[in-house]
């Protein structure tokens, strides 16, 4: 299934939807007692989410019920995670592009929740803060069950779905401060979606292809199977020192072709288009705007 958190333009807020291709459902019109959110979705477990994909069966030849996409307006896909854990280095190319030195852990931050952002919206920072900011195409992981101190081989069974997250970042802070969360949590530095596709329909996470696309550029072209641990061994990893509670989620690292390392070095700017993607489950689109 694919979930998103979709609205009416100029409405009073997003709403939990079921995409089935181009159209929309809504789930609380769908039956009574739905949740909100997809947090709440997730916190309710798997009997809920069997029960919401039965109403969107049944509702399929309902079409007053089902929407365009296109005339909606996308929130973040996700919403109210417990937190936003991000991994540094974690492709080897973009390790070495950005001189960073691969270590023996993981490396783990934290993204703020006031940077979560939406597909089609715009992201705004000022000039005088940064004049280096960068995208990163990252496969975002959501936690559906608790998971501690899990193997490796039964970390899957602990992911509810996935999305597609831009790790927005401005380069000159990151190289310039001795933590990443601040350079990577400006408001709408972390926009997520277009929509969360359920862990069933994605057989194997290290077998996906991330791009991005800047003003119609192709900048960034990679397969998940790059990833330096894959989503199991991260998951493994972070679960052997806390819980990871239900909605987590995870930004799993960004492979090469970042616009710091290239030559001249392309950052976002004012007016610029940004389209992160990853097979399986859609593309991410972000408009800038300098102040």
């Amino acid at each position: 299934m694919r979930f998103a958190h979709l609205g009416a333009p100029g409405g009073s807020g997003a709403r939990l939807a079921v995409v089935v291709d181009d159209r929309a459902v809504f789930v609380d019109e769908l039956m009574d007692g739905a949740p909100q959110d997809l947090q709440e979705l997730i916190e309710c477990g798997g009997d809920l989410t069997g029960r919401v994909e039965e109403a969107a069966a049944v509702a399929g030849g309902r079409r007053e019920l089902w929407h365009p996409v296109s005339e909606l307006r996308h929130a973040s896909a996700v919403l109210r995670p417990p937190v936003v854990l991000a991994i540094g280095a974690n492709y080897a190319a973009h390790s070495d592009e950005l001189a960073l030195k691969v270590e023996k852990a993981a490396t783990v931050f934290s993204l703020w929740p006031n940077s979560l952002a939406a597909h089609e919206g715009t992201t705004t920072w000022p000039a005088e803060i940064s004049g280096q900011v960068d995208y990163e195409a990252e496969l975002g992981v959501i936690i559906g069950r608790p998971a501690r101190n899990v193997r490796v081989a039964d970390a899957l069974d602990h992911v509810f779905g996935y999305t597609v997250v831009n790790d927005i970042t401005a380069r000159d802070l990151q190289f310039s401060e001795a933590q990443w969360s601040r350079c990577k949590s400006f408001d709408g530095f972390t926009p997520t979606g277009p929509v969360v596709v359920t862990a069933d329909e994605i057989p194997d996470p290290q077998d996906l292809w991330l791009a991005t696309t800047v003003d119609g550029r192709l900048l960034q072209d990679a397969s998940t199977s790059g990833m330096v641990r894959s989503v199991a061994e991260l998951i493994a990893f972070l679960s052997r020192s806390t819980t990871l509670l239900p909605g987590t989620l995870i930004s799993t690292g960004s492979p090469g072709g970042a616009g710091y390392s290239r030559t001249p070095p392309v950052f976002l700017r004012d007016g610029s288009k940004v389209t992160v993607s990853c097979s399986g489950i859609g593309a991410l689109t972000t408009y800038c705007r300098v102040i």
